[in-house]
């Protein structure tokens, strides 16, 4: 059976796509491919039956296309999915690889800014000794804090750049403030990254599917800005990672170099407003017409 798309629902019109996600879905539909609705808000409330109430039963295997979620409860998605006879042509191990930056940094660490992390429940932030060790290996120099997934960048003084990561102080009172800011969405644990200097021109969005880079956008955040980026190191990484649908968002560094700033799952990646989207959709068509039928779910 050839793939379908499941998407979010709108909160409102649980019967049709979310609007973030119409123009996507009216695209899969152009293409031939079936949709699906699941209702995001039922599935982090952890009603998986109503948040999969209009996923038909027996009805193969789909790629997401929604908001993100916690790893844990994609597992879950991915779970109950298979109980009917479907299947998520991401497993949950390639989501959690893709989406959480521990799971992708080996494979781009000479192309990303170093970093370090530490895993740490949500309103847990570490004492300032465990950053000062924590900050170690990365040496002097200015850092940025985020968590598995996600920095506060639109409060950059006070939860996002550290001017000097020797200045423990400083880390610490970042660190709690970024903390204080992501409440219960914090995933993961805290990320301390080296600051890089990036030219001005905004970051490319490089779309992958099955190690292919099949679709280059601008970033959401600037959707009047495309650069053009070089892929063929990072094309390796992408590959060497593993994962069937991912995104790469790439920005050049002031010393004329390309550098991956983030690493994500493509399923919840944002496309920018204005772009076209048909050649993305178009390979996830045909990439999931040749992924067969249903697999158990991961473990």
């Amino acid at each position: 059976m050839e793939a379908g798309f499941l998407f979010c629902s709108d909160p409102l019109r649980p019967v049709r796509p979310d609007p973030v996600f119409a123009e996507e879905a009216a695209l899969a539909r152009a293409l031939g491919a079936r949709t699906a609705l699941l209702d995001h808000d039922a599935l982090l409330g952890g009603d998986t039956t109503e948040a999969l109430a209009r996923v038909p039963r027996g009805s193969g295997p789909y790629w997401y296309r929604g908001w993100m979620m916690d790893p844990a409860v994609y597992g879950a998605l991915e779970r109950d999915l298979y109980e009917r006879g479907c299947v998520l042509l991401t497993d949950a191990r390639g989501y959690r690889r893709a989406h959480e930056l521990p799971g992708w940094y080996e494979e781009f660490a000479a192309l990303t800014p170093r970093s370090v992390w530490q895993a740490r429940p949500p309103g847990a932030a570490p004492a300032p000794g465990e950053l000062a060790a924590l900050a170690a290996p990365l040496g002097p120099g200015p850092g940025v804090v985020k968590d598995y997934v996600k920095s506060r960048k639109h409060e950059w003084d006070e939860a996002c750049f550290v001017p000097e990561l020797t200045d423990h102080g400083r880390l610490a009172a970042v660190v709690e403030r970024f903390f204080a800011l992501q409440e219960d969405t914090l995933a993961g644990g805290v990320v301390l990254r080296a600051y890089e200097r990036f030219a001005e021109g905004g970051e490319a969005r490089v779309w992958w599917v099955d190690g292919a880079p099949v679709l280059v956008t601008a970033h959401p955040d600037t959707p009047d800005r495309l650069p053009d980026p070089e892929l063929g190191a990072v094309g390796e990484a992408v590959r060497a990672l593993g994962c069937r649908f991912v995104t790469t968002d790439l920005a050049l560094r002031s010393d004329g170099e390309w550098r991956v700033v983030e690493v994500g799952d493509g399923q919840v990646s944002g496309v920018p407003a204005g772009a076209d989207a048909t050649a993305l959709f178009t390979a996830l068509v045909d990439a999931g017409r040749l992924s067969g039928g249903s697999r158990p779910p991961s473990r």
